[in-house]
């Protein structure tokens, strides 16, 4: 499959939890979820702000459940725990996310294992396949569609894009233009880069950082306005932990320092998004059929049960405190 569905669905997840916070009063901003390296940041390091952390989980911790309690069920005719659900990642830290143990139930993790790309190159170079003599072929169906929005969810400031895209619509009930789905403003390679857009009459400010160094300016600066008792400056924060997002992951080709390879990998992605005839998340038809058919309404109850998590205050490892007592999450 296309683990670029899955980034569809976070997106859609994202983007009606957002919008549900930005107009019932809840608590903002909220901070993106995607990354497992900045959420174990947040618990260890920031754990007094963990309730702004979308509940959201990752796309590799949606696709698993929707691949083992839907996929295996309506396609296999296969029992959850008769499948093996396996991820190809640009991130180390998803092998850490694999194993927290709240990413699963009834003593079945969601996914049972996750490579790195680097892995994979190499399975492929020791089994001596030649990808350039292999046919090429769609990814199966229903999970194998993704839209534009879904493939810049692995550079800085994407995830926040791709969001907007779809929370414009929600608010408005009014599709962006395709001339003004580009936000250009939290695209680029800077370590922290702001923008003010208008959502349906409200100005948002939004920011987007890689980096756990910039990460850490940002929580720094939302610890210190909370204390003071002022306003958040933003209604969306999004962190990637790897300079430059995904595309720098720590599970990729090695880059040596050489960031024009990275920003060939983001200038890339931002090519296959214009190049899609469909960049907007909500406009996937198999995500509109997954919704229909197992997942219910968007942050409903079976929404909540595979695609949202929660979070612990980890800032002292030697806590001898109930999980389930430290559990934070704004469910």
């Amino acid at each position: 499959f296309d683990t670029n569905f899955a980034a569809d669905l976070t997106i859609m997840e994202e983007a009606n939890e957002f919008v549900q916070r930005l107009t019932k009063g809840g608590d903002l901003p909220i901070m993106t979820s995607c990354c497992p390296a900045w959420v174990n940041f947040c618990e260890t390091q920031y754990p007094d702000l963990l309730k702004y952390l979308s509940t959201c989980r990752s796309p590799q911790s949606m696709f698993s459940p929707v691949a083992r309690y839907y996929f295996a069920d309506k396609i296999l005719g296969k029992k959850p725990d008769e499948v093996i659900v396996m991820s190809i990642m640009p991130c180390i830290a998803k092998k850490y996310e694999v194993a927290r143990e709240e990413l699963g139930k009834d003593g079945i993790i969601d996914t049972d294992l996750s490579l790195t790309v680097r892995e994979l190159a190499r399975m492929i170079r020791e089994a001596g396949i030649d990808l350039a003599t292999i046919e090429d072929a769609e990814f199966d169906s229903p999970l194998g569609y993704s839209t534009g929005a879904a493939d810049i969810f692995g550079v800085t400031g994407g995830v926040l894009e791709a969001a907007l895209r779809t929370a414009y619509t929600d608010v408005t009930k009014v599709e962006l233009p395709d001339d003004a789905i580009e936000f250009k403003s939290v695209r680029g390679f800077e370590g922290i880069k702001e923008a003010t857009v208008n959502v349906g009459g409200t100005d948002v400010n939004v920011v987007a950082a890689s980096s756990l160094g910039c990460a850490r300016k940002l929580m720094d600066e939302l610890r210190a306005d909370i204390a003071a008792g002022r306003a958040p400056k933003y209604h969306i924060i999004e962190i990637m932990a790897c300079p430059g997002g995904c595309v720098a992951g720590g599970g990729q080709p090695f880059h040596g320092g050489d960031y024009e390879k990275v920003k060939a990998r983001g200038a890339g992605l931002y090519a296959i998004d214009a190049n899609k005839p469909k960049r907007k998340s909500h406009q996937n038809q198999d995500i509109k059929k997954l919704y229909a058919e197992f997942l219910g309404e968007r942050g409903g109850h079976n929404a909540h049960t595979y695609l949202h998590t929660h979070y612990f205050d980890r800032s002292n490892p030697y806590a001898k405190e109930d999980p389930k007592e430290a559990a934070l999450t704004t469910e």
